[in-house]
């Protein structure tokens, strides 16, 4: 009996995914988790804004304790004042997202708004650069997409950034929690037991 690639593909693709059928019930509960934290972010994006500032404030602090711990690992006097220094001001930085989540979070909202416009220009410029390679048309869309959400936020700052992060989470949440339901009950309709 010989086995083509594709079988041997689909053989393969099977096991790795045989763990995760004995789970769908977990999956489908964790989309479930995902999707009534994602209403909820939505039905207070302030507060969700405010979350969401406070998660970066703790991962700019961890970043902060591991480059200061790295300067200890760092031979030389000039990059370990280097490391302890940028170490240093993550954790500054950390703290006063803590302190002022608002402040923070216009600081956010503004490199977020600029992002999307620079991110946008440059999709549509790379749309116009492969028009004759590549179905062009879907990479402007995207792109114009893009760069007019962006503007959209710059438009609307310092009042966009009360709610957008929190908008941004919700619907982040609530997509994550579609897809993993999805996969949950992919899972599911092709395990065995469910037969």
């Amino acid at each position: 009996m010989t086995m083509t690639s594709g079988s041997l593909n689909t053989l393969s693709a099977s096991s790795d995914v045989q763990p995760l059928r004995a789970k769908w019930g977990w999956i489908v509960a964790l989309g479930v988790v995902y999707l009534i934290a994602g209403f909820v972010a939505l039905g207070s994006v302030l507060s969700a804004t405010v979350v969401s500032v406070f998660l970066v404030g703790i991962m700019m602090i961890i970043a902060g304790v591991a480059e200061v711990i790295n300067a200890f690992e760092v031979r030389g006097w000039g990059k370990f004042v280097l490391w302890l220094l940028l170490g240093a001001l993550y954790i500054i930085a950390g703290l006063v997202t803590f302190r002022n989540p608002l402040l923070a979070a216009a600081v956010l909202t503004l490199i977020l708004g600029v992002a999307l416009v620079a991110s946008g220009i440059m999709r549509i410029i790379l749309a116009f650069s492969v028009q004759r390679e590549a179905p062009w048309i879907w990479v402007l869309l995207s792109g114009a997409i893009t760069l007019l959400l962006g503007a959209l936020i710059l438009a609307r700052w310092p009042i966009s950034s009360l709610y957008i992060l929190g908008l941004f989470l919700g619907i982040d949440l609530i997509f994550a929690g579609i897809g993993w339901l999805g996969l949950g009950l992919g899972l599911r309709q092709r395990s065995p037991s469910a037969a």
